[in-house]
């Protein structure tokens, strides 16, 4: 028997003009200093069953309209695998410029991330309680939110609501806008890599393009020092096959746990693999917290450690640590180097691994040479096998090019789509333009949905330039619509 959430009563109230619909002391700010609202709709489990009407979910959503006025924009964040709340204080660009378009903004949180879990504790409990955590159900949920805020908020109910997101986010976004073209007149899609699925790009790029932001911040010497680490970690018999070494290991690297077996030797090069794919992911102009404390251009800071490419076994090591301290120890504040621990954030692993599984199968390898990792090749049977293991599903190789279209985007209009040149996703992402009304914009020194970020007074000019692009497209599709209406009248 499925799990029903008991939902409270949930309500908006009648906007009154000139006034926050929701009084500032109601309201709750984070360390980000934006303050909004957080609301919960019971929103419905399975879309796609007509069957499944009494099953329901509290999906959370937080609201801000300080500067709202009747019949203006409502900013729609689609949000991503993670806590809703993580991106609402990470995408200051949506508060730059909501006093601008006297926009509300929403933030939707993603079903089966954050606390939007459709079973409780058990959601994670196995693939019957995970099916429905999909692309499709996740952009049905933001299609019935929007229709329900309409009604709720008499004020909205001409409004012209825009999607926004970065990453998996930015995805969601640009579908959104393709297949619910009534609820969002266009998609601001960040650094979205929808072409990266299986057989649509080279499966290497990814590693490749994370290689050259360490050789541009440091050098040949800072890529090729990663690259040594890999051979002298686990490859070297002295670190390796001996308790002795596993045990040294650990003392250079000030490990919170020691390595005791292969496989933990293993997992240190995983970890430290993660933590480089993250730096070239987060390499912005000024310090930020976004993943972690970091200084401004973090990978600068990562290469002066790495700039003996010569050094090897115990001066090599010292090297990493030092460096790999900037990324989880900048602040000073840890005593000892903690492996087990995330180097992604707020972010949701367990429930992206399973859709990973499922519909967003996406190819990474990596060769050796075009890049400064050990050479993995990507064979999807292998994966699909892995994920039947792990989590009793079949792997539909090709179900989201069915779903969304692929490379075919002439159907679609009304997409920004925004990539930055140091952000690793970008050769996944839609580079050239199909139609007059899809933009493409690249951004020269961004580093992953950058533009997407709070402005900064070190902010390079090309993301000022996006930024303005941006609201250009905003100004054109909230004209669009606003005539549209004029004319149906």
């Amino acid at each position: 028997m499925w799990l029903r959430l008991m939902i409270l009563f949930i309500g908006i109230g009648a906007l009154i003009s000139n006034k926050p619909l929701f009084p500032k002391q109601n309201r709750k700010a984070k360390e980000s200093g934006y303050y909004y609202t957080t609301h919960w709709f019971p929103q419905t489990l399975d879309h796609f069953s007509f069957r499944s009407e009494d099953y329901q979910f509290a999906q959370r959503y937080l609201i801000n309209d300080d500067y709202f006025k009747p019949g203006a924009p409502v900013f729609f964040y689609t949000g991503n695998e993670g806590d809703i709340t993580w991106f609402c204080n990470n995408t200051g660009f949506m508060w730059d410029i909501a006093e601008e378009f006297s926009a509300m903004l929403v933030f939707a949180e993603h079903r089966y991330y954050g606390e939007s879990m459709p079973f409780g504790s058990d959601s994670y409990k196995d693939a019957s309680h995970l099916g429905y955590l999909t692309s499709e159900q996740a952009l049905a949920d933001f299609a019935v939110l929007i229709d329900y805020i309409k009604v709720s908020v008499p004020a909205t109910s001409e409004s012209p609501f825009i999607a926004f997101g970065g990453s998996y986010g930015g995805m969601l976004a640009a579908w959104f806008r393709m297949k619910y073209p009534a609820s969002v007149v266009g998609a601001i899609s960040s650094s979205a890599p929808i072409l990266a699925f299986v057989d649509m790009n080279d499966c290497e790029l990814f590693y490749q393009i994370s290689t050259n932001d360490f050789k541009l911040a440091g050098g040949n010497a800072c890529a090729t020092s990663i690259r040594n680490s890999w051979q002298t970690i686990v490859h070297s018999r002295y670190f390796f096959v001996s308790d002795t070494g596993r045990l040294k290991i650990s003392e250079l690297f000030k490990l919170c746990k020691p390595l005791k077996t292969f496989d933990d030797v293993y997992n240190l090069n995983n970890w430290f693999s993660e933590v480089w794919v993250n730096l070239a992911m987060v390499n912005y102009p000024y310090p930020a917290n976004f993943l972690e404390d970091l200084p401004a251009w973090p990978i600068n800071v990562i290469c002066k450690h790495l700039q003996n490419s010569n050094a090897t076994g115990d001066e090599l090591i010292r090297n990493l640590v030092n460096a790999v301290n900037v990324y989880f120890n900048f602040t000073g504040q840890s005593s000892c180097l903690n492996i087990e621990q995330q180097a992604s954030g707020s972010l949701g692993d367990q429930g992206w691994d399973f859709q990973a599984c499922t519909e967003m199968a996406m190819p990474l390898c990596q060769d050796g040479i075009r890049d400064m990792w050990l050479p993995y090749k990507y064979d999807f049977d292998d994966f699909a096998t892995s994920c039947k293991q792990k989590w009793g599903v079949t792997t539909r190789k090709y179900w989201s090019q069915s779903q969304y279209g692929g490379f075919n985007l002439n159907g679609a209009s009304n997409i920004v789509f925004s990539n930055g040149k140091l952000d690793p996703w970008s050769g996944y992402g839609v580079l050239k333009s199909q139609s007059p009304t899809i933009k493409v914009v690249m951004i020269d020194d961004g580093a992953h949905h950058l533009d997407l970020r709070k402005s900064n007074s070190l902010d390079p000019q090309s993301v000022i330039d996006a930024r303005n692009i941006h609201k250009s497209n905003i100004h054109s599709w909230i004209n669009e619509y606003h005539m549209q209406k004029k004319n149906t009248i």
